[in-house]
């Protein structure tokens, strides 16, 4: 008996199988679901040409070579700074140095100057302590002692003061002792006489004054 054509057919079909990915919820709708993002950024990116892969390379280069170039320029600036800041420094030194020097140059010939006219002073003192003696002299004796008190102001307006006298006690730094006296023990290295007077300038010393000193009178055998 034959067989008809459909159940031929039906015989020489091969079974074809399928598995259904698909998912769905409880409410029976389809979940999507997206294909991995690798995949799908592979998926979307097409492949690089070599001439692009070259521009990139270069590219990224460039940039680093770029990097490299602002790191050491801000490594130059800040030596620069650094540099900068050390002259300042050393420019504000040599400033200080030289108005310093200048200062003392300046005191110093002031001090020279001061010194050539102490003499005169000396030598007005000494004509007022000789007309002391001659009645004859008396106007003349005014007028000098017009003349040395106006310099000795003159000179206090510059800074110039007299060193301590009679009744200080000796400074070597200050008296130059000529002769001694003996004297009470209490007044042991007193001045008790000036034979000329001593200068200073601003605490430095002119001149120091030339003086008599006091020393202790010795105890007699007999006491």
């Amino acid at each position: 008996m034959k067989k008809n054509e459909s159940e031929i057919g039906e015989q020489n079909t091969p079974n074809i199988l399928f598995e259904d990915k698909r998912r769905f919820n409880e409410k029976g709708e389809q979940i999507r679901q997206d294909p991995p993002a690798d995949k799908a950024e592979a998926a979307a990116k097409p492949a690089k040409s070599p001439r692009e892969a070259e521009l990139e390379a270069l590219l990224q280069a460039e940039i680093s070579r770029r990097e490299a170039a602002e790191a050491k320029l801000v490594g130059v600036q800040a030596k620069f700074e650094e540099a900068k800041a050390a002259l300042e420094r050393e420019t504000a030194e040599l400033r200080a140095r030289l108005t310093k020097s200048l200062e003392e140059k300046a005191r110093q010939s002031q001090i020279e100057f001061l010194s050539a006219l102490l003499p005169v002073l000396d030598n007005l003192s000494r004509a007022i302590a000789a007309s002391e003696s001659d009645p004859s002299l008396e106007h003349l004796r005014e007028g000098v002692i017009g003349t040395a008190r106006s310099f000795e102001q003159a000179l206090l307006q510059v800074g110039v003061e007299p060193v301590p006298g009679i009744g200080a006690d000796f400074d070597p730094q200050l008296h130059e002792a000529i002769d001694t006296v003996e004297v009470e023990p209490e007044n042991e290295g007193k001045i008790t006489a000036e034979h000329q007077r001593g200068y200073r300038l601003g605490g430095r010393l002119i001149r120091p004054a030339k003086v008599q000193v006091g020393k202790a009178r010795a105890n007699s055998a007999g006491n």
